[in-house]
């Protein structure tokens, strides 16, 4: 038998809470990001991992860590926080699977105007995506969200649901468009005026600030098309930690690597 064995866990936890500490003290004096994008991966793996009979759990365990997350914003100042949780590509995966997570989805979004915390920090929730996609009873969960926020200003929490990044350049493209194109002007005159500042309200992020940081879990080094005009001069941060069981410790590291630094914006 080796007693080691035993105090393994303790001084594990010792170790890591003596670190989290030192790390929030140090957090004053970080330059902290006002946006901050996630994708939120490894829920699959997860549940493999972790033994469960189904990966739709993995899911479950990814949904009820992002309030534990939404905290942590709060507490270091963070004003938008993007979160991607279901890509236009998931739509491909099994059958069962699809159903389990838009489900889950719909749920928390039903929960979202409940939660006394949501509304007591003003979060304003946003959807970023192709909602009409979606199942009629999800698309009228997240309209009930948007609207029983609409009025909030402190946090924003956009959550990209059926997104894809180049399907939302495209939406983006088509708006202006459209919007030219009801002004009375032709394509010639359209192509002549084009600029990224005529994009850009087109987005699903429109009025918002890009964001500064995005981070992927799960050891996967790619955004997948995530926020993808957005994130031209964002700065990147790759966990290998699954998402479930992403840890304040592993936030706090990746803000103190985006403190670290230096933006030049292409300069």
């Amino acid at each position: 038998m080796n007693p080691l064995k035993f105090l393994k866990n303790p001084v594990e936890r010792l170790f890591y809470n003596a670190y989290q500490k030192r790390l929030e003290a140090e957090a004053n004096t970080w330059n902290i990001p006002r946006h901050i994008g996630i994708i939120l991966d490894g829920n699959r793996r997860y549940a493999r991992a972790s033994g469960l009979d189904n990966v739709v759990k993995g899911h479950y365990e990814g949904a009820n860590k992002l309030e534990e997350v939404l905290h942590w914003c709060d507490e270091l100042g963070v004003e938008v926080f993007s979160i991607w949780i279901f890509s236009l590509d998931n739509f491909k995966r099994a059958e069962d699977e699809v159903e389990g997570i838009l489900g889950l989805i719909e749920g928390k979004m039903r929960e979202l105007v409940t939660i006394e915390g949501l509304h007591a920090n003003q979060i304003k929730v946003r959807a970023m995506g192709q909602i009409e996609l979606l199942p009629p009873s999800l698309q009228e969960a997240i309209r009930e969200a948007e609207v029983a926020t609409q009025h909030y200003d402190k946090f924003i929490l956009n959550v990209a649901v059926a997104y894809g990044g180049r399907e939302e350049i495209v939406e983006a493209f088509r708006g202006h468009l459209n919007a030219e194109a009801a002004k009375g002007k032709d394509v010639a005159q359209i192509a002549a005026e084009l600029s990224v500042d005529k994009i850009t309200p087109h987005l699903y992020t429109s009025n918002l600030p890009d964001p500064e940081l995005i981070i992927r879990t799960s050891g996967e080094a790619r955004l997948s098309g995530f926020l993808l005009w957005q994130s031209v001069y964002s700065e990147f941060y790759f966990c290998d930690t699954y998402w479930p069981s992403f840890r304040k410790i592993d936030f706090l590291r990746a803000l103190r690597a985006y403190s670290q630094r230096k933006r030049r914006f292409g300069q």
